[in-house]
């Protein structure tokens, strides 16, 4: 199969996602810096959701550059993803309604474990897919930051019972790792198209 169905529908869901995200937004009840003030919690819980969302939507783009065939099991391990994905506007509603308490830091850090455990999978799928000598699998080879963000979400989740703080740092900083565009697949489609 090819992958635009998969694209496309993932492009949906993602898109949905973000979409109930904002809808829970509420404007100030003044109009004046308290108002904003007592808003900017929920402002910033949207963000780094966003952020996260926006990560997988670029991620899995370049992914799916790469990838010129899926089957059935790669179309569940997408699946997978976009369960742990969808799953991103309840928990951080849940997040930010709470105050940050405890479980509800705790178990949005689990959906974004979940999450980048779901796109592992799906990336390895793809990998074996497209074959050990693909330009897919030379561009992601090692993927030393997918390891690194796995073992900061753990930490962040451990770190939970300790401080939400230390799990919003976890959160904040493997959101960080990856804003920073990852040009692996970029360099391996230059690279390619230099040989064709």
């Amino acid at each position: 199969m090819e992958t635009n169905r998969v694209e496309a529908f993932s492009d949906g869901v993602l898109a949905i996602a973000i979409t109930i995200m904002v809808l829970e937004l509420k404007v100030p009840d003044a109009p004046d810096l308290h108002g904003v003030l007592e808003v900017l919690p929920t402002l910033l819980t949207y963000v780094l959701s966003f952020i996260y969302v926006g990560i997988y939507w670029t991620n899995h783009h370049h992914l799916m550059h790469l990838t010129k065939r899926v089957d059935g099991g790669a179309l569940w391990a997408n699946l997978n993803l976009l369960f742990w994905l969808s799953l991103v506007p309840f928990t951080t509603r849940w997040m930010d309604e709470s105050s940050l308490s405890t479980l509800p830091v705790l178990i949005y850090g689990l959906n974004l474990l979940g999450s980048a455990i779901a796109y592992s999978i799906l990336q390895a799928r793809l990998i074996r897919l497209q074959g050990a000598d693909s330009t897919l699998a030379r561009a992601i080879q090692n993927d030393a930051k997918g390891k690194w963000s796995l073992a900061i979400y753990v930490v962040g989740c451990a770190g939970a019972f300790l401080s939400v703080w230390i799990a919003v740092a976890a959160y904040v900083a493997v959101a960080a790792i990856w804003i920073v565009p990852d040009r692996r697949i970029e360099r391996a489609v230059a690279s390619q198209a230099d040989e064709d």
